[in-house]
């Protein structure tokens, strides 16, 4: 069950946050069939979990929520957005539903989407860059995605899924995807909240501990969720995993194992949260979160 302290914040800042990206998106000046392009899948919905996720750090480790900070954090649904179109295509997984409507190339062609996913992938970093912080937050932060985004983390992580999918993985190779196609991204979220908030080494390092565990819930709660929900409430297709011969928690240690490793996952990030309030934050929006993966 959501805090009341985490559903006003989910409130005021979502809402901030579609403001920002519809804003942003408005500014664009260029072709208007890629613009619309990518506003359909920008502006389809979300929970918005990876900039609300670098708020919450931010907040809760003492730092303003400021214009530059949601900037920063709207940047990231941009390049969130990016992956999931490419996510889609027939070359990746083949999906025809996205948050309850048809997938961008569906709507507008496979060379259309291709090119929407480049340019928010693109824009990300023009946007971030223009950002009202301080150069040297900027800079650090424009690193950080880089890597998360790139060749050591999200990329990486694809091409190991797709090339995953002719032979069964270990848990550890299966981690390992994971931790870059998935968890890299939610983990950036976690350290740029700590840029935002000027937080200290030994704060960042908990963060980080808590990033990585929190990814690594996400992706094991969505494989879950896979098996055990229904497409109506997912807002895209279920049982796609093993249609696809993808690798995941369930198929690997069966749905009683994996929810067993979603609560070790859990239980990693509340120890995260745990030291964190033993150096006198209250965390209240961190271990709220962790309410999301609910089994």
């Amino acid at each position: 069950m959501k805090s009341k302290e985490l559903t006003d914040f989910t409130q005021q800042y979502r809402s901030l946050i579609e403001q920002y990206l519809q804003q942003y998106l408005s500014s664009l000046t260029g072709n208007p069939y890629l613009i619309k392009a990518m506003s359909y899948s920008v502006m389809a919905g979300g929970k918005r979990i990876r900039p609300l996720l670098m708020l919450a750090v931010c907040q809760d480790l003492g730092g303003k929520i400021t214009k530059g900070a949601l900037t920063a954090a709207a940047s990231l649904e941009l390049l969130h957005t990016y992956s999931l179109i490419h996510d889609d295509l027939p070359e990746m997984d083949n999906d025809d539903l996205r948050r309850g409507q048809p997938t961008n190339h569906k709507v507008f062609g496979h060379a259309a989407a291709v090119l929407a996913g480049d340019a928010l992938l693109t824009n990300t970093f023009a946007w971030l860059a223009s950002a009202d912080l301080q150069p040297t937050e900027l800079l650090k932060m424009v690193e950080k995605l880089a890597q998360a985004a790139g060749a050591q983390g999200m990329v990486s992580g694809q091409m190991s899924d797709i090339l995953g999918e002719k032979k069964k993985l270990t848990l550890a190779e299966l981690q390992r995807l994971h931790q870059q196609k998935t968890g890299a991204l939610l983990l950036y979220a976690c350290q740029a909240g700590t840029i935002l908030a000027q937080a200290d080494k030994k704060i960042e390092k908990l963060i980080t501990e808590y990033g990585q565990a929190f990814g690594l819930a996400f992706q094991i709660y969505d494989d879950i969720l896979d098996e055990t929900s229904t497409t109506a409430a997912l807002g895209k297709q279920v049982h796609k995993d093993q249609a696809e011969h993808k690798n995941t928690y369930p198929g690997l240690l069966g749905l009683d194992g994996a929810q067993v490793s979603l609560k070790k996952a859990i239980n990693r990030a509340n120890q995260a949260v745990s030291q964190l309030q033993q150096l006198g934050y209250d965390c209240l929006l961190l271990k709220g979160m962790l309410g999301y993966f609910a089994i």
